[in-house]
């Protein structure tokens, strides 16, 4: 099976047009169309802020090591 990848903008929400692309007139293609992500830049600080508001958690300042790898090890075995 072939695949073909492309990226454009959306410029009509109610269309959108695919040219050029590989495929011989009649062939039946699936389409799946997903929304790009946004910067991946963004994610990251996105991601570093939530963990540094979640570290700031009183209780979890109370955490020993031991206690986080015993959780850890727990979720791993199925307890």
């Amino acid at each position: 099976m072939k695949a073909y990848r492309t990226v454009l903008t959306v410029n009509d929400p109610k269309q959108v047009v695919l040219t050029d692309v590989p495929f011989e007139p009649g062939q039946r293609v699936e389409i799946l169309v997903l929304p790009q992500n946004k910067s991946g830049a963004a994610a990251a600080q996105r991601w570093k802020s939530l963990a540094g508001e979640t570290q700031a958690f009183p209780q979890l300042q109370k955490l020993s090591e031991e206690e986080i790898s015993a959780e850890v090890n727990a979720y791993r075995s199925g307890q």
